[in-house]
């Protein structure tokens, strides 16, 4: 199984270049597409969705041309998007139902069983008999995924997912995506760098709709290995540092003193103490390294 993406560009009609030559190739698992707002995420998961055509370029998934194929190429997909509307007057089972007659499940044995095994995936099933409106937003989030699982999708697509939940609402939501991952692919597209840290095999780095990078989350940490150092230099003498020595974050300590993340390859001493290296500092890295 595998989704190719190749030479993909994207302008729109004000002049902004949303993606800028994006080639990626995904396979099976979970796939993380990390960027801050405005990178390009959502222009990209909505040209692979085939909602909105490249200025040039082309998508494949297993071999097929997705741009040439989108019945076909739908029949596989599933997408929830940013923004998910929901009937707030009809039940879960009600709506699931409804969704799967749009799929073309028209048997009604056959329907019971599939909404019944999206509910149980999405941790929704005692909950089937209570209206949509009534859900907490961790609850709205799945039951996107399981309208999108009525298809028995092999491509699936999350953009943004855990923007706004709760610590627990979010940790069920993660927990129903990696049920899902192992057998599909899914492409995770968020801001969060801890959601794919906790998530996926490999991750790559979009800033102004170009790819930055591509990596495993093991490896990309590996990467910094000895090279990240904390300091409480304040931000005017972070500005001072060699060019050698880039500023990734900064985060305060439990007394409140803010130490600063920097990575260096060469061993720094005077007040600099070398730290563990994290996700985020791989992220921050290749932010900074686009900027150049």
């Amino acid at each position: 199984m595998k989704l190719q993406l190749s030479n993909i560009s994207k302008t729109y009609k004000n002049g902004v270049r949303a993606l800028d030559d994006v080639n990626l190739d995904i396979k099976q698992g979970m796939f993380g597409l990390l960027g801050p707002n405005g990178a390009g995420k959502s222009s990209l998961m909505r040209t692979i969705a085939t909602l909105q055509l490249p200025d040039r370029g082309t998508v494949s998934f297993n071999g097929i041309n997705v741009f040439e194929n989108k019945i076909e190429f739908r029949k596989d997909l599933g997408y929830l998007p940013q923004e998910f509307g929901v009937f707030p007057k009809d039940t879960a089972e009600q709506l699931l139902n409804y969704f799967a007659v749009l799929k073309g499940i028209v048997s009604k044995k056959v329907r019971s069983v599939v909404v019944s095994k999206a509910l149980e995936l999405t941790n929704l099933e005692n909950v089937r008999n209570k209206r949509v409106s009534t859900f907490s937003g961790g609850m709205k989030r799945r039951f996107g995924i399981a309208q999108l699982l009525l298809n028995d999708p092999k491509l699936i697509i999350v953009d943004e997912p855990t923007a706004g939940l709760d610590p627990e609402e979010r940790s069920r939501f993660l927990n129903v995506l990696r049920n899902i991952g192992s057998e599909n692919i899914v492409i995770f597209s968020t801001h969060l760098v801890e959601d794919v840290r906790e998530l996926c095999h490999e991750l790559t780095i979009i800033k102004e709709g170009k790819i930055l990078i591509k990596s495993s989350p093991s490896e990309a940490i590996k990467s910094l290995r000895g090279c990240i150092w904390e300091t409480a230099l304040s931000k005017e003498e972070i500005a001072e540092l060699p060019v050698t020595h880039t500023h990734l974050s900064e985060r305060f300590n439990e007394s409140g003193q803010s130490l600063q993340r920097i990575f260096s390859k060469e061993q720094l001493n005077n007040g600099f103490t070398r730290v563990a290296e994290k996700l985020e500092d791989f992220y921050f890295m290749n932010l900074k390294s686009g900027n150049q």
